[in-house]
């Protein structure tokens, strides 16, 4: 395949060169890295060797710790997650199809989704305490009113003519909205419920901030206070494979339910 052929917009190239080129700059960073650490030009205190985060990575998982605040955030995590997902994607819907619900929902959204979480969280903590479910309504806050614009915005685009053929074929107005118009927005549904779903992992160390004692925010947190920075980059690089594994789930789901779209 010429070179050209690989700097051309939007242009398919093969999945060997893609592979490859993924590795390769993954490798760079890796190496990078190594050369910071191992080559003194970076002290250990700002950044810890690769052979240091793998020692916490072993006594972590030897003391089941890691593991521990791993599953707690996880659990965080998709709690929050999925319940903003059932409410938004429904509402989402409605609120860029229907004009009624779009002056019902959008000035309320456009207010909530520009307030800071973490400037919610004494309130949070007044009703609901300190346990676990506030840190669940810090994840469901911080990603619901954001899915709910996104989605919006996709069912916004969908195209005009494919509504007018529809009821020019005879279909029903229920039948439109619920054959015609709701698959035509999963595809943006699923790519913003990818994109939030990365937002709700910046916000587990926001909802871990407060009266935590468990999950990879506490464990960033409470090795900053001791300087184990070996252990904030092991908790940083586990919420990043989480994230990677999920996005990918999320772009394998596209692809598996949706294959008629053109962009996998």
């Amino acid at each position: 395949m010429p070179l050209d052929a690989y700097l051309a917009p939007k242009k398919e190239i093969p999945p060997r060169a893609y592979l490859t080129v993924s590795v390769l700059v993954g490798l760079l960073v890796f190496g990078f890295w190594c050369l910071l650490s191992y080559g003194g030009l970076v002290r250990t205190d700002f950044l810890p060797t690769p052979t240091a985060v793998i020692q916490a990575a072993i006594d972590g998982l030897g003391d089941g710790s890691l593991l521990r605040d791993t599953g707690v955030s996880i659990y965080e995590i998709m709690s929050g997650f999925i319940l903003a997902s059932i409410f938004a994607v429904p509402l989402g819907i409605l609120m860029g199809s229907f004009k009624i619900a779009e002056a019902a929902l959008e000035p309320v959204t456009n207010f909530v989704r520009y307030l800071p979480v973490s400037a919610l969280i004494p309130l949070l903590i007044l009703w609901i305490g300190i346990g676990m479910a506030e840190k669940i309504a810090v994840i469901f806050i911080g990603t619901f009113f954001q899915q709910l614009i996104i989605i919006a915005d996709v069912s916004r685009g969908v195209s005009h003519d494919l509504l007018d053929v529809s009821y020019t074929l005879g279909a029903s107005r229920r039948t439109v909205v619920t054959r015609v118009l709701v698959p035509a927005t999963l595809p943006g549904v699923l790519d913003a419920l990818r994109v939030t779903l990365g937002w709700a992992w910046t916000y587990l160390v926001v909802a871990e901030l407060v009266a935590a004692n468990k999950g990879l925010g506490y464990f960033i947190l409470n090795s900053m206070r001791g300087l184990f920075t070996d252990r904030i980059f092991l908790g940083i690089a586990v919420i990043g494979l989480l994230g990677l594994l999920t996005d990918q789930l999320f772009k394998a789901a596209r692809s598996r339910l949706l294959p008629w779209t053109v962009d996998n």
